[in-house]
């Protein structure tokens, strides 16, 4: 049989052929399948991908409003600031990029991945990531030499809070600082880096201050960088804001506390505007601004003398021989004879007790007046005993003591009114006879504010008795918070005492005399701890005391020159008396008003 083919009757089998067919088929199909997917189901998608690879939009940092004192000096404004980031799209290598980023500027690469992990959820990987919120020239200068190397990086134009006055301020315009997540989950409008109110005005008038953020649109090649740039929304800046403060003033009187830890306030009986609204020591806010280091924040933390703290507002202190003006307020109330006379030896005995007057051997017969000028302790001691706790309470309550004074600055104090109800939930015990006493002279539980002192003085001052909020911004409307019930009269006999206690032979406040203006005084001298007495039965003086355990010294004033009216307290923390330490601040101050004023 015969093994050869032949040619002409040989079929080649069909199978094969069908299958490379549909092999090509097939093929075909997945490229059309893939095309339509690409083309039309995602084709918008992808389309907008591609122009965000050539088009980028970034946003316009607006600046914060203007901040001034009263006659227009500025207090804060805004200058040029560089910042860094990344664009993540455009970088090629995140995890050496991070590590050049901190050689660059020094900020540690834990931080910088920090902000990098955090910042990543926040911001689109087409715009910018803010890594190092403040960078200088010479490191912006490196950074733009090697750029090329480093595709990505990201040098973003802001503007910083900047303070001309530095710390002379601080305690009232407070600073601004990066927005933590709370602050950027509270508010939409706030992005990573964004820098926001903290304290002071800057925190109470955070939402007239901030400005409205600009949008700008760009062309970038593969590279990252930027062509053809242009806005498509102007940035809109905040509102700019007008203190009454006095810049000429509240640099005369802080350098009146050079070196010591206390306060100042000069304020307008009849307005309740504030003209100076000193505390010292104080801090550089622009510190802040720029970003603290661990240092720094540790030498401000730990401070003996706290210069984070507001004085004027949030400080505390026993009101001592100035609450005696509020206590003739109530004895007069009460019906007390402002003539009747009380015999002062030094001492006043109450039970097994004895309860001291500043002066050893006493003042001999003091009516209300006398008592005033010459801030006699037994007079009150003897009075206040016949009032009682509850009338006294209820008194300082309607004149504006124990509660805030509703100033606009943040974390004011109350002050504390002691009463019955108050110690026996403080304490879990009744009230004592001997603490009516001290509290008749200001010591004991009784704590105030020294922004409460000016304004109860301003309600003696001015026409209906009136207790204004202390107002901070120039020609602002007047708020009364209340009135207080005593009688234009009654007011009068404490304003004229106050008078007599400047002019008398013996006044305790005869420092602040002269024949420019008409003034009223009080003084003070707040024990911080139980009276120390020597082996003779003689009080230690302030001097012999180590410097944690000196009386705080103070002074209220008030003067009428030119027909306008004004306020004056200060407060120095372990001053000492309050006519030698605290007398000499207030006559050099009112001294620069009667020289200065307009």
């Amino acid at each position: 049989m015969s093994m050869q083919l032949d040619p002409d009757g040989y079929q080649p089998p069909k199978t094969g052929l069908w299958l490379l067919q549909g092999l090509v088929f097939l093929l075909f199909l997945i490229f059309l399948l893939r095309f339509w997917y690409l083309q039309v189901h995602h084709g918008d998608d992808f389309a907008k991908k591609a122009r965000d690879n050539r088009i980028r939009q970034a946003q316009i940092y607006a600046p914060r409003g203007l901040l001034r004192a009263r006659g227009g000096e500025l207090l804060a404004e805004n200058r040029p600031a560089y910042g860094l980031g990344i664009v993540r799209e455009d970088v090629k290598d995140t995890e050496a990029t991070l590590k050049q980023i901190s050689l660059w500027t020094g900020v540690p690469l834990e931080n910088i991945e920090k902000r990098y992990k955090k910042g990543r959820w926040r911001t689109k990987a087409f715009e910018p990531l803010l890594l190092v919120p403040t960078i200088d020239f010479s490191q912006l200068a490196i950074i733009e030499a090697n750029s090329l190397d480093w595709p990505g990086l990201a040098v973003m134009t802001r503007p910083q809070r900047y303070y001309p006055e530095g710390d002379l301020f601080a305690h009232i315009l407070g600073y601004v600082s990066e927005a933590n997540e709370k602050e950027l989950e509270a508010n939409k409008e706030l992005d990573l880096g964004d820098t926001v109110g903290k304290q002071g005005l800057e925190l109470i008038k955070e939402n007239t201050l901030r400005g409205i953020k600009g949008l700008r649109q760009m062309e970038v090649d593969i590279s990252g960088r930027e062509y053809n740039s242009q806005t498509l929304e102007e940035p809109s800046a905040g509102s700019s804001v007008t203190l009454s403060i006095d810049l000429g003033l509240q640099r005369f009187a802080a350098k009146q506390l050079e070196g010591q830890a206390g306060c100042i306030v000069v304020m307008d009986p009849e307005t309740g505007e504030l003209y100076a609204l000193v505390t010292t020591p104080s801090f550089d806010p622009n510190a802040f601004t720029r970003g603290l280091s661990h240092k720094e924040w540790a030498g401000l933390r730990d401070n003996p003398k706290f210069p984070l703290q507001n004085r004027v507002i949030q400080s505390v202190y026993p009101p001592a021989s100035i609450w005696k003006l509020l206590m003739a307020g109530l004895y007069l109330e009460e019906g007390i004879d402002p003539n009747e006379s009380i015999k002062c030896n030094g001492k006043y005995k109450l039970g097994n007790h004895t309860f001291r007057c500043w002066k050893k051997w006493g003042h001999g017969p003091q009516n209300m007046t006398e008592a005033l000028v010459h801030s006699c302790d037994v007079y009150f001691y003897e009075i206040g005993q016949r009032i009682g706790i509850d009338k006294i309470e209820a008194f300082a309550r309607e004149n504006g003591f124990g509660v805030k004074t509703g100033i606009d600055l943040p974390h004011e104090r109350s002050g504390l009114v002691p009463s019955k109800a108050w110690k026996r939930k403080r304490f879990k015990q009744p009230w004592q006879g001997g603490e009516t006493v001290i509290t008749s002279i200001g010591q004991g539980f009784t704590l105030v504010t020294p922004v409460q002192i000016a304004v109860f003085i301003s309600s003696l001052l001015n026409e209906n008795g009136e207790l204004l909020k202390p107002n901070l911004f120039k020609d602002a409307p007047k708020t009364i918070q209340g009135t207080s019930s005593m009688t234009r009269e009654q007011r009068n006999f404490i304003l004229k005492a106050m008078q007599e206690t400047v002019e008398a032979k013996r006044g305790t406040a005869r420092i602040l005399r002269t024949k420019k203006a008409i003034v009223g005084g009080k003084t003070g001298t707040a024990q911080v701890m139980k009276l120390k007495i020597d082996a003779n039965d003689n009080r230690l003086k302030n001097e012999d005391l180590e410097y944690w355990q000196r009386d705080h010294a103070w002074m209220a004033a008030w003067a009428k020159y030119n027909g306008k009216k004004y306020v004056v307290v200060t407060m120095v923390e372990h001053g000492g008396g309050g006519s030698s330490t605290a007398g000499p601040i207030i006559r050099d101050i009112l001294n620069y008003i009667y020289e200065h004023n307009k």
